[in-house]
């Protein structure tokens, strides 16, 4: 059973001052992306003896909440996951967890009862088809929301490629949600960052020059395959 609200600090009532804030936006905001961060939450957990550690999710509607394995922690069960969304801190339930070597991603669930009838009738569709390179995206936290796109694999690591191939051209934090602004579909979490490299010749050989790093994020259609089949998502 998941523990009560976090101790009254600052960040906390910024945080929840923050998510209270994007459910009450309107939806025809003039800015498309800015609407989006209605979907973004907090995942906060605190492990035994611990400090909470506060990450990022995204709901997904039907009181689903999909957020990166790590950002939950090794031991979910463990460590009280709670979630701040629409201006409410939430006990979550662990429904599922990878693990960040395979598949790095966490579903959890929240009362859907609890939360503004605005934020129930939604729900935030899984971007489907093939992820082209160059499309514009946007990766999304409740507070913010940053413009990016989608890049080749083949500027990074060669044995890295096939592993991390969804992949965006700045890194951002664990847990946020990447969507595609112009189809209003979500794309992916955000699981890690990667170096990312250049290529040039210098006397007459290819060298790789490091050109900073990019953010990996599992895609939306592995997110598909990791729901259970009973959420009928």
């Amino acid at each position: 059973m998941a523990s009560g609200p976090l101790q009254n600090t600052a960040e906390y009532q910024e945080r929840l001052k923050i998510t209270a804030a994007n459910i009450a936006a309107p939806v025809d905001s003039p800015s498309p992306e800015e609407s989006l961060r209605v979907y973004a939450v907090d995942v906060v957990h605190t492990a035994p003896f611990a400090k909470p550690f506060f990450g990022y999710g995204t709901y997904l509607g039907g009181g689903l909440v999909i957020t990166a394995a790590h950002v939950v922690g090794h031991w979910p069960f463990f460590t009280n996951p709670r979630v701040l969304i629409a201006g409410q801190d939430l006990p979550a339930k662990v429904i599922k967890e990878g693990t960040v070597a395979v598949t790095d991603l966490a579903l959890l669930s929240v009362d859907e009862t609890r939360l503004p009838v605005s934020l129930r009738l939604r729900r935030n569709p899984l971007c489907e088809g093939a992820i082209r390179i160059g499309t514009n995206v946007v990766a999304v936290v409740p507070h913010k929301t940053t413009r990016s796109r989608i890049i080749s694999p083949q500027l990074i690591a060669p044995e890295y490629r096939t592993r991390f191939n969804t992949l965006i051209s700045d890194p951002e934090p664990s847990g946020a949600g990447v969507f595609n602004v112009d189809r209003r579909c979500f794309l992916g979490v955000i699981s890690r960052e990667i170096a990312k490299f250049g290529y040039r010749k210098i006397n007459g050989r290819i060298v790789a020059e490091a050109m900073g790093f990019a953010g990996y994020f599992v895609s939306a259609s592995k997110i598909a395959g990791f729901i259970p089949p009973e959420f009928n998502f």
